[in-house]
């Protein structure tokens, strides 16, 4: 009898994949199957190389298209299902497997924030959030066998203090997040851009809402710790 003995491998589709083992009760072991892949955001209204866009039919090429987004759809409920959709895309080719999807969107007073990808649209994202609070969207799905399927939505509120040109200039150069939506990253000197952050979960920010995924893990049968 193997370590998986058909127990649930997890994945994120897109990257490496990689073993951790899992010890429980009796001296019993399970390994996981997990993927990891860079960090990204989809951006409703972006799509291609702006969005991050991947390979067709990858997790990566899933975007959210104004054109499909139906009326009055809140951020927090596309990237719910966008997140849906990403795990969806994996888990329709591997029926048998738990995978995990993630999506997140900033929104700055009603205005989407991509990834800048240059440092001019850089110094524009953080100028105009200074001394105003930006709302992160970040939903995770697992989707798994037998149908299971769950997802959540955490909302993170970044306050910003007041930032002048030196100082935007300054972080850049130490710093340049031009991949990441808002500018920033808040694992990095990006914290030291902000007031305050009011989130359930502080970990959705760089994001995975990890508290989340946890308790979805736990209701799909997975032991954590």
């Amino acid at each position: 009898m193997s370590d998986t003995d058909g127990k649930k491998p997890l994945g994120l589709g897109g990257g490496r994949s990689g073993h951790v083992k899992q010890s429980f009760s009796h001296g019993r072991t399970h390994n996981v199957v997990v993927e990891t892949k860079r960090k990204r955001v989809v951006v409703p209204g972006k799509t291609g190389a702006a969005a991050g866009g991947g390979r067709s039919g990858s997790p990566s090429a899933v975007s959210g298209d104004p054109s499909k987004r139906p009326a009055g759809i809140s951020d927090a409920e596309m990237e719910r299902r966008l997140a849906a959709l990403k795990a969806d895309a994996v888990h329709s080719r591997v029926p048998s497997a738990w995978v995990i999807g993630s999506d997140q969107v900033a929104d700055c007073g009603g205005r989407v924030l991509g990834k800048p990808l240059s440092l001019e649209a850089a110094r524009r994202q953080l100028l105009a959030a200074s001394g105003r609070s930006v709302d992160f969207h970040t939903a995770v799905c697992v989707a798994g066998p037998d149908g299971f399927r769950q997802s959540h939505c955490d909302l993170t509120r970044v306050s910003f203090r007041a930032l002048d040109e030196p100082t935007v200039e300054r972080y850049l150069a130490r710093e340049p997040a031009l991949d990441c939506a808002g500018s920033f990253k808040a694992e990095g000197l990006g914290i030291t851009l902000f007031e305050s952050i009011d989130s359930r979960d502080p970990t959705a920010l760089v994001g995975l809402p990890l508290i989340a995924l946890a308790a979805i893990l736990r209701r799909a049968g997975f032991e954590l710790p």
